[in-house]
């Protein structure tokens, strides 16, 4: 397994994260516990979760997923190895603190505190808001439409860093980073972080797959010349680039079968580029997982590509997607296909 530098940190993170959003929904604590094991096992140290998990959001479950990595962490006695990662949910979503939270101080504080509970650790080495408390594009949203009423978020924004700044003084956060964001809104909190000496955010964690490269359009600039690592999250496009949901197939159990909320990859145009990214893997022998996560993992601007998986044998192959070195005939073809179809899922 690779190791590389988060952000401006010293630490060293694996080059796949493992996501653990499924625990408590798709996978059990047994199950949960079976592929942490893996994946410490196989040289993973970075895990990533959210106060939110798992998803589909509810009340009924939510925290359910910190909790069982708080179980894991508790029995393997492990936690001095790893890299913890979770987010505090924000403005709009019914399901944390009495469908009212939002990055308030007081919102900041309770959610660390319960996080820190669940997980059953002193400290979070990096602290994630997980989407902004802003009009701005995220979540597949295109197309920004100013609103001419709203005030002006970087106020707001001052002082949830000045928020996480207490958290770190208080030893409860190692690092800050960022979630769904644009670039606007990781510059701004660059400024106002060097500006007024509060935390640097050292991440952000995005999507970005084979169909959906659009932070390349301007965040990857940022990521390379600010330090500011990106966290890839759904590499598969809710394994839809695995080629199983092709020819309308819905496997049992599978997160799309599950779940019919999730159509951002599902329509007409991803489909199609779908398929010719599997076409191409299997011209070239190549697991259409495997091709489609070691692209991710090896962009320059990827720090740790956030794999997540419902079975052991899918985590495996997952795994196994850091040892695959792509030719340039395949780098070559994705371009071609990607120049074809770009960004059909943004």
């Amino acid at each position: 397994m690779e190791y590389r530098k988060l952000g401006h940190t010293n630490l060293n993170v694996s080059a796949l994260c493992l996501g653990t959003m499924t625990y408590g929904k798709q996978n059990t604590q047994a199950e949960a516990s079976d592929q942490l094991d893996m994946a410490v096992d196989r040289g993973i140290n970075f895990i990533d979760t959210a106060e939110m998990y798992p998803v589909p959001p509810e009340t009924a479950t939510q925290g359910d997923t910190e909790t069982m990595i708080g179980n894991w962490l508790a029995a393997r006695g492990k936690r001095d190895d790893l890299i913890i990662a979770t987010k505090i949910a924000g403005p709009g979503l019914g399901t944390v603190r009495d469908g009212k939270g939002d990055y308030s101080k007081t919102d900041i504080e309770t959610a660390v505190e319960q996080s820190l509970q669940r997980l059953q650790t002193d400290v979070i080495d990096l602290y994630q808001l997980h989407w902004p408390a802003r009009n701005s594009n995220f979540f597949g949203r295109l197309g920004f439409a100013p609103d001419r009423d709203e005030p002006d978020p970087v106020p707001d924004m001052l002082g949830v860093l000045e928020s996480l700044q207490k958290m770190v003084d208080a030893g409860k956060i190692r690092y800050v980073g960022l979630s769904n964001e644009s670039a606007w809104g990781t510059m701004k909190f660059l400024e106002l972080a060097e500006r007024h000496g509060l935390p640097r955010v050292v991440s952000v964690q995005n999507p970005y797959n084979l169909l959906n490269r659009s932070y390349e359009v301007g965040l990857a600039e940022v990521s390379h010349r600010e330090q500011v690592s990106l966290l890839p999250y759904s590499p598969l496009a809710f394994g839809v680039l695995s080629g199983k949901y092709l020819g309308g197939e819905r496997p049992p159990k599978a997160r799309l079968t599950l779940f019919d909320r999730f159509t951002r990859y599902t329509r007409d145009p991803g489909v199609e580029a779908t398929k010719a990214y599997v076409d191409l893997a299997r011209e070239h022998g190549l697991d259409p997982a495997q091709m489609a996560l070691a692209w991710v993992t090896s962009r320059p601007f990827v720090t740790s590509n956030i794999i997540g998986a419902t079975t052991l044998a899918q985590l495996e192959s997952d795994i196994d997607s850091a040892e695959l070195v792509l030719s340039e005939a395949v780098y070559e073809a994705i371009e071609a296909i990607h120049a074809r179809a770009p960004n059909p899922c943004p």
